[in-house]
């Protein structure tokens, strides 16, 4: 966090410590968030808050966030995607079209280490903003490099407008009973940094957010940014911390609310919104919830998650046909969500409901004709062993469930979901990969239509079109012990035409066991375009080498890192373009150039590792025109969210 920051927030600590002990009673012009009571309250004291939290948690956890990913279509006008609405001039030339983040929900867009304009990429390069001039590709070159504090994560594009979203650590101070003078403690800070990028030669900044706690994950929709940071509860010398968020030099006294739920430990929430218009927040707010959290936003609602052992009582009541061998003692996973509206950048509380079992991903959730639709696996033990079964649960705007399909896969977990429409395609996996076909078409009676049962799994699923699903996960083997090995990639592409009866079009297996893919953990990796009939996978692929000068040693291994791009239709299946080679090399080495992210502009694709942005043509994808080494490697950070 930049000196000034720092200082800043030590004045405005010490200004909340004089003015008392009341927190968020007194909020700042456009600071908060307003809510539509029912379970939700609010915190008027510290003393109710230190009261509240004896009460409720069995422990707290360190300062330091709990659970860990990885850090991580094109949209419609109004989501900043491709073609889409621009707050200033684009220079030419420019593509025409050109390829956007890779998102859930078609016009909420999701922040990248990489965004793209049709002319400029700007990427995320070690502690630095990096602009590349990269249309057209035969006279690319870097045009700016901006330094950015502490450690940058993701960024948003609007037009003009870009927001980088850093995170660090930062010395702020607290007041408790046993001490004169406050307390220094040492906090994460997350801090949303606006950019004013027409002159790309020359980003300046606008506008600084800093919210108190680590950077979670982020939406824009139209215009507005929605961030969400997360903090443990830290008790230094027996009193509380308390969220912070500042504008520049004005604090956003941001209210805390609680949900009156009890959980083993808790974590601050804030949840920040403001616009790309101006820059300025237009809210603010904190809650209180459980960790382990999973968010999902559509274009008109925000969805907080987080795991909860469920009394047995609330259990039995909400999945009431329990099987005589699971006793409720042994399975009470249970998932809370809070449903939150969004307006404008306004984030209003609305509802909450609870499912048993846990969520995988986003992906476990899809809101559809005002319904929220939960996919979960419950896992536990009985007095015959472990337990594992899957369910799907419909819920309503009050986060009532009216629709329920239990018992689904039993023994199996959950690898992969896709919501399409009144359709739930879904992945399980133990020895096989039963790939499900679930109508949703009438939320009440939910059913299985349909089911394939083929070697592998799929981790991620992505529609081709209303009738075909490409899946992208692993093969798998049996072994000499009779067990499943899991061996290299495969990409497949199945038919729902008949959803009674689905099959498998195709399939391409990659590498061997040990090869691996950023699309299988995160979906902006992947990139597909049916219009231009392209399929680019990001690879590190592991190949056994024969060796016949040693007795003892059968093989050893090949290492290549790079894109594969496809063409793949129903008639044909995929076909092989060509592989954009990034680092290749007999022996082990460290990956430190396998590609994170590919992108197009027009004809041309740009596939980009840590260390370098290569650039080809679509029809000839081997063949690099442009090569950028980038000033310093991109590290996926790993950042604190609970998925």
């Amino acid at each position: 966090m930049p000196m000034q920051m720092r200082t800043l927030f030590l004045i405005l600590v010490l200004g909340v410590v004089a003015a008392g002990t009341v927190v968020g009673l007194t909020l700042m012009e456009q600071s908060g968030f307003p809510d539509s009571g029912g379970e939700i309250k609010k915190f008027t004291s510290v003393d109710e808050l230190k009261t509240y939290l004896k009460e409720h948690r069995s422990s707290q956890v360190p300062a330091y966030p709990p659970g860990f990913r990885d850090a991580r279509v094109m949209e419609a006008a109004e989501g900043g995607g491709g073609g889409g609405a621009s707050f200033g001039f684009m220079p030419a030339p420019s593509a025409a079209e050109y390829s956007a983040t890779n998102v859930q929900v078609q016009g909420v867009d999701e922040a990248d280490l990489v965004k793209n304009d049709g002319k400029f990429i700007y990427l995320i390069s070690g502690s630095d903003l990096v602009i590349i001039d990269a249309y057209p590709p035969k006279t690319a070159e870097i045009v700016s490099q901006t330094p950015l504090p502490d450690t940058p994560v993701e960024l948003f594009l609007k037009g003009d407008r870009l927001v980088v979203f850093t995170t660090g650590y930062a010395e702020l101070f607290t007041t408790v009973p046993s001490s004169v003078a406050p307390v220094p403690v040492s906090r994460q800070v997350t801090e949303a940094r606006v950019y004013d990028v027409s002159d790309r030669n020359n980003p300046v900044l606008e506008h600084t957010i800093a919210i108190t706690g680590s950077y979670y994950d982020s939406r824009m929709i139209g215009r507005y940014v929605y961030v969400i940071a997360t903090e443990p509860v830290n008790f230094p010398r027996g009193e509380p911390v308390l969220p912070q968020v500042t504008e520049g030099s004005r604090e956003l006294r941001s209210d805390i609310y609680y949900f009156d739920i009890p959980c083993p430990y808790y974590i601050y929430q804030t949840i920040t919104s403001f616009s790309l218009g101006d820059g300025k927040a237009t809210g603010t707010a904190t809650y209180l919830v459980g960790p382990a959290t999973t968010l999902y936003a559509s274009r008109e609602n925000l969805y907080i998650a987080y795991q909860r052992t469920l009394p047995p009582a609330r259990w039995t009541e909400i999945q009431p046909a329990v099987p005589d061998r699971i006793s409720p003692e042994y399975a009470r996973d249970g998932t809370i969500i809070h449903r939150f509206s969004l307006d404008r950048g306004e984030v209003t509380y609305q509802a909450t409901g609870d499912v048993p079992g846990r969520l995988l991903n986003q992906f476990s959730m899809d809101e559809y004709n005002s319904n929220l639709r939960v996919a979960t696996t419950v896992e536990g033990w009985s007095s015959r062993g472990s337990i594992q079964f899957n369910n799907v649960y419909i819920l309503d705007r009050s986060m009532d469930a009216v629709g329920r399909l239990e018992y689904i896969a039993p023994d199996e977990r959950i690898y992969s979901t896709r919501f399409i429409g009144d359709r739930l395609y879904m992945v399980t996996f133990k020895r096989i990969d039963p790939f499900f076909v679930i109508d949703l078409s009438n939320p009440e009676k939910p059913g299985i239509l349909g089911m394939l049962k083929i070697p592998g799994f799929s981790d991620y699923l992505h529609p081709y079109d209303e009738n075909h699903i490409i899946g992208v996960g692993r093969e798998t083997a049996g072994n000499e012990w009779g067990g499943v090995s899991v061996a290299g990639l495969k990409i497949a592409l199945f038919d729902v035409t008949d959803v009674t009866s689905p099959g498998l079009i195709d399939k391409v297996d990659i590498g061997d066991a040990g090869s691996d893919s950023e699309a299988l953990r995160d979906h902006k990796a992947f990139l597909f375009d049916k219009k231009r009939n392209i399929l680019v996978i990001p690879v590190e692929e592991v190949t056994r080498v024969p060796v016949y000068s040693e007795k003892d040693v059968p093989y050893t291994y090949g290492h290549w890192n790079g894109a594969y791009v496809f063409g793949v239709t129903p008639d044909q299946g995929f076909v092989l373009k060509g592989k954009v080679a990034h680092e290749s090399g007999a022996e082990r080495f460290s990956g430190s150039d396998r590609v994170i992210r590919s992108l197009y502009m027009d004809d041309i694709l740009s596939t980009i590792s840590s260390r370098s942005v290569i650039m080809s043509r679509l029809d000839d994808p081997g063949t690099a025109i442009t090569t950028i080494s980038l000033p310093s490697p991109i590290y996926r950070w790993m950042y604190p969210v609970m998925e």
